[in-house]
């Protein structure tokens, strides 16, 4: 018996790269899964591998209405709503230059509609006693030459995970985060053009274990922080990041023999 059996979850974004590695689990540790994306042949094609209890529902979630209907779909399909996993991630960034409307986009994807989510869902996890999960990045806490609009969506997205838990505390719903750092994913493959090998060497300096992680480890916490076994849980920041924030400016470099001229 699985961690989550008896459990119904949404994952948005679920139907690729680190989503479609949590839907995957999820699903394994006994959840029904709702799969809410925007690519129909991706949603269909994970409905179809994980079989019964996953549900593919395509979904914009900038869509108010499209929200209502992914959580009306997924309590009329399977009678509760346990987890909510917001995944769904826009990395539109133009740096200092990035204009207005890709601001608006970025903020909108990844932090507005987590909360919007999180409310519609609210009085059907109050009813379980529930929890939502966000998922978050270490971009959201450290700043990166070039990057704005995507690190200051997670930033938000990091505060709304603590306001979440604040406001839901009284109806037993946890809200946490899982905070990602260099993850194999979709947009590592296509920088590199799927050269794991080359995203190890230039990730191995930036953090202790020396890799890039596999979707799969991320998806492992996030069943365990959505899974009774957290149940005292909240508010809290779960980091995924092979030591990436331990890591100061100095990094690995020993300053003292620097310093004594041994270096």
């Amino acid at each position: 018996m699985g961690q989550l059996t008896g459990k119904v979850a949404i994952v948005t974004g679920g139907a690729a790269s680190i989503g479609a590695a949590i839907s995957r689990k999820l699903h394994g540790e006994g959840a029904h899964v709702v799969i809410a994306a925007r690519s129909e042949a991706k949603g269909r094609a994970i409905e179809a591998e994980l079989g019964k209890g996953a549900l593919f529902m395509q979904t914009d979630i900038t869509d108010d209405s499209a929200l209502e209907a992914l959580v009306a779909r997924a309590v009329s399909e399977f009678g509760r709503l346990d987890v909510v996993v917001n995944n769904a991630c826009s990395y539109g960034d133009e740096g200092p230059a990035t204009p207005r409307a890709v601001w608006l986009d970025t903020l909108n994807v990844n932090a507005v509609s987590a909360a919007i989510l999180g409310e519609l869902a609210r009085p059907h996890l109050a009813a379980v006693g529930g929890n939502i999960v966000n998922i978050g990045s270490i971009s959201g806490r450290f700043a990166h030459v070039g990057r704005w609009a995507y690190p200051v969506s997670k930033a938000t997205l990091a505060h709304l995970t603590r306001a979440q838990a604040l406001e839901y505390a009284a109806e037993r719903i946890r809200v946490n985060m899982v905070t990602l750092g260099h993850i194999w994913s979709d947009p590592f493959d296509g920088l590199t053009t799927g050269d794991r090998a080359h995203a190890d060497k230039v990730s191995a300096d930036l953090n202790l274990l020396g890799r890039v992680a596999d979707a799969e480890e991320v998806a492992s916490v996030v069943a365990f922080v959505a899974s009774d076994a957290a149940s005292y849980m909240t508010g809290s920041e779960t980091a995924v990041d092979g030591g990436y924030s331990v890591l100061g400016p100095e990094r690995r470099i020993p300053l003292m023999p620097l310093l004594a001229g041994q270096g």
